[in-house]
């Protein structure tokens, strides 16, 4: 399993060469094909923190990567926007992407550049299946929690298992137990639990047969780009059907938690 610097450098390689939707997201599968993912995540975060009514909420976003969900939260009407990364690849060009709104570089687990009690709200999107290490994922979401002032949201996306947990050099995928315990301790309520995706990602909460074949089935149909934009493109509309109607999701989850005040 990769140390913490060796996570830092591989990601400061990947987004100084491809600062897009494919840098940030399923790299095998091409920037064609999460073009289309992200329109699907993009709807989900749009209809679910919207239904939250927050007023005009003071920010932060970590791990912002692109400023993809800093968009998002500009369409839903934050007030304030501040964004961190842990490379200085994204930092730099966030900057200059979104002048109005302020970046730095940070780790989610040491937010010592952020007071007690900052924001309103909080957005950490698939990132946190990325921290490798328990320790430092309990101290994120304890960060989390410092930053927001009470009764704050938090917003995350994970892959949240009801199977045993899987263990790689860049991933962990946890078990829904495991996580809510983190996230209970460190005072927050997890109130929605939705899923963000079903079809377009791997499926990593799956039988392993399932998992393999739908996998290599995706693999095949993005082997260039026009076959992924394709392959994308005939799966978006059922996977909108999918995320709106399923309580759960084999893939990438949203969760919406509340800190207690």
């Amino acid at each position: 399993m990769a140390t913490h610097s060796e996570l830092r450098d591989f990601w400061e390689r990947r987004l100084e060469k491809d600062w897009t939707e494919s840098g940030v997201g399923y790299r095998a599968l091409g920037r064609p094909f999460n073009t289309w993912m992200y329109k699907v995540r993009e709807e989900v975060f749009l209809r679910r923190v919207g239904h939250l009514g927050l007023i005009d909420p003071s920010v932060l976003d970590v791990g912002s990567g692109t400023g993809f969900y800093v968009r998002l939260w500009e369409r839903l009407g934050a007030a304030d926007i501040t964004g961190c990364d842990m490379t200085d690849a994204a930092v730099e060009r966030l900057r200059a992407r979104f002048p109005g709104h302020r970046f730095s570089r940070q780790d989610a687990a040491d937010l010592d550049a952020f007071d007690d009690d900052a924001f309103d709200a909080l957005s950490c999107m698939d990132v946190l299946f990325h921290i490798t290490d328990d320790e430092r994922y309990t101290s994120a979401i304890g960060e989390f929690a410092r930053v927001l002032r009470p009764g704050g949201t938090l917003v995350i996306s994970e892959n949240c298992l009801q199977r045993p947990e899987q263990r790689g050099e860049h991933q962990v995928n946890r078990t829904l137990e495991w996580i809510a315990g983190t996230l209970d301790k460190a005072g927050f309520d997890l109130r929605l639990r939705v899923p963000m995706l079903m079809l377009m990602n791997a499926q990593v909460d799956a039988s392993v047969p399932w998992r393999k074949t739908w996998g290599g089935a995706l693999r095949a149909a993005t082997l260039t780009g026009p076959t992924g934009w394709l392959a994308g493109a005939a799966l978006y509309p059922l996977e909108r059907r999918l995320v709106r109607r399923r309580r759960e999701s084999p893939t990438t989850e949203l969760l919406v938690c509340r800190l207690r005040g």
